[in-house]
């Protein structure tokens, strides 16, 4: 029986593990030590697990409009956050902070705060 136990913990160890490395690395996809802020309009927001994201039309560095990507927490870590699927709407004006991708013709963004100055409204965290 302890033999049994102790294949049972090995298995679900080696489980566990796997898992946690699947998760990707916010670093190889992202400049963890950079930041970028944008200005622009919502065009979707994709509420969703792992992560949600939201697309914004705004300029690139070069004043070209493009649609940027700006990668979220998932609906749950949002939901805590008292974030909601109806928390923002395409038309929305706001300014997304964070992390840029390393492929600048990607125009990502890993968000650390998004502010829609028309009535205040702010979110500023971590995503995981």
């Amino acid at each position: 029986m302890k033999q049994k136990f102790a294949v049972l913990i090995v298995a679900v160890a080696v489980f566990a593990t796997g898992i946690a490395y699947a998760h990707h690395s916010f670093a190889a996809t992202y400049y963890v030590d950079r930041e970028v802020t944008v200005k622009g309009t919502i065009t979707q927001f994709f509420y969703r697990n792992p992560h949600s994201f939201v697309k914004i039309e705004a300029p690139d560095d070069s004043g070209h409009m493009v649609t940027w990507s700006i990668e979220w927490g998932g609906g749950a870590q949002l939901t805590h956050d008292h974030v909601s699927r109806d928390t923002l709407r395409p038309g929305d004006v706001v300014i997304a902070t964070g992390n840029p991708g390393r492929d600048p013709s990607e125009h990502r963004i890993r968000l650390h705060k998004i502010v829609r100055p028309s009535d205040g409204w702010k979110w500023e965290g971590v995503i995981m």
